[in-house]
């Protein structure tokens, strides 16, 4: 029997990751690089040689190792719902990091920055949020979980990719989210919302944070949300050097991607081994 994708295979996968319960932009994820995957074979039958043909180009058009076995995994994904089991391909592998570029990470000072203008700038919920973000850890997707009755409790309960865990307002941050919610009359609900009343998105946000660039004086490049997690994640490694609780603050299932969060800058790096005087 051959092996090709067709409209309904789709249709069934998706159904599929529906009912495993991934999350909406997960599913849109898989879907988009499984259709990627069938427009290049063009109608031809999938086998393992394909597969395999597929992930070299992607190699040889320039994808990232990291983006490259992403779109592995949602194929992958997809033979094992078909049960095409040998037709599935390695990752490519990826030497951990000993540094990330500078240009990448935001700093707290650049952070403070960004926070001061948006204040300068009278916006106040988005001051908050760069501050509610950097100050818990929490993803752009789980602002919505902070609502009125988390934060009068002081605590957030944040569910999502199939994992619940408790996430804590510190009291300076609580204080000034109360202030915020009495100014804004909002007696319930998620804290921050559209102008329509729709809980504040990824888009959103970003698009606000990209505004503030130039005038903090901040790399566009280093300014999207989930720079203030990784933030987060480098202050508290710093401070407490524990990785396992780092993980489940930040609700990841490995601390192999919790490791990616705290890698320090090439600066840092070369003044740790600086102060090994190790050279003559």
């Amino acid at each position: 029997m051959e092996r090709k994708i067709t409209n309904e295979v789709m249709k069934r996968f998706r159904e599929y990751l529906r009912r495993e319960e991934k999350s909406k932009n997960t599913v849109e994820k898989y879907m988009r690089d499984t259709l990627a995957f069938t427009v290049w074979l063009d109608g031809a039958e999938v086998t393992k040689d394909t597969a395999v043909a597929f992930k070299q180009q992607l190699v040889e058009a320039g994808y990232a190792v990291r983006s490259v076995n992403s779109i592995l995994a949602s194929l992958n994904s997809l033979f094992s719902f078909l049960g095409w089991t040998e037709c599935k391909v390695k990752a490519l592998k990826l030497q951990r990091q000993v540094y990330c570029p500078e240009e990448k990470e935001l700093t707290k000072g650049e952070y403070e920055r960004l926070c001061r203008t948006a204040q300068k700038k009278h916006n106040k919920r988005l001051n908050l949020i760069l501050q509610t973000l950097c100050g818990t850890g929490i993803r752009v997707s789980e602002l919505r979980f902070i609502t009125v009755e988390a934060v009068k409790r002081g605590e957030a309960t944040v569910s999502l990719k199939g994992k619940t865990r408790t996430v804590f307002l510190v009291k300076d941050l609580q204080k000034k989210l109360l202030r915020y919610i009495a100014e804004q009359k909002i007696e319930s609900g998620a804290v921050f919302v559209t102008r329509t009343g729709k809980p504040m998105n990824r888009t959103n946000v970003w698009r606000e944070m990209k505004a503030l660039c130039k005038e903090a004086n901040v790399n566009p490049d280093k300014v999207f949300p989930h720079n203030l997690r990784h933030l987060f994640a480098r202050v508290f490694y710093g401070i407490e050097k524990d990785i396992a609780k780092l993980a489940d603050i930040l609700g990841h299932s490995s601390i192999d991607t919790t490791r990616i969060y705290i890698v320090s800058t090439g600066t840092e790096h070369r003044r740790r081994m600086e102060k090994m005087r190790l050279i003559l």
